[in-house]
């Protein structure tokens, strides 16, 4: 498996992987509606290329030339000397088999290397898979926030960190 950062006009495989993964990820969770919102507003090209334009990193998890997954990130996130996880997804074959925690290591390692102290990042409630996953890699609840992201929906999410 390689790890790689992606460039702008590669983004469109950040976009591509969001909406094979998403209906899978959030059903039951969310509405179709509002996964369709979310996806429609998080992961649009304009969107992607502004936060890479912001200082965010984009990486790809691939396996001999196959995609398996990806992880967008920033350093030095609000007040202080923290990283922020802002997305990671892995297509539904890979899950299971590595590629997530080798991403999120990838992301701590290049936080440490920054003179980051810790790495956030913010989960749905709902989402008990995630949620297990990342304690079990180190990751500690710290608190709850709801974010009214319009047209009538929420994020509901726990807010995790993990100390580097």
């Amino acid at each position: 498996m390689k790890i790689r950062t992606l460039a702008k006009e590669e983004l469109i495989k950040v976009q591509s992987i969001a909406h094979r993964t998403w209906p899978s990820t959030f059903a039951g969770i969310l509405s179709p509606e509002q996964i369709q919102y979310m996806l429609n507003w998080m992961y649009s090209l304009d969107m992607l290329e502004s936060q890479l334009d912001k200082g965010h990193t984009f990486l790809l998890a691939e396996d001999d030339g196959k995609e398996l997954g990806f992880a967008g990130f920033e350093l030095n996130y609000a007040e202080g000397p923290k990283a922020k996880l802002h997305k990671i997804y892995l297509l539904p074959e890979a899950q299971g088999k590595g590629a997530g925690k080798a991403l999120i290591l990838e992301v701590a390692n290049r936080a440490r290397k920054s003179g980051q102290k810790s790495l956030l990042l913010n989960v749905n409630k709902y989402n008990q898979k995630a949620i297990d996953f990342y304690l079990k890699i180190g990751f500690q609840e710290i608190y709850k926030e709801v974010i009214d992201i319009g047209n009538g929906y929420v994020m509901d999410d726990v807010v995790m960190e993990l100390n580097l």
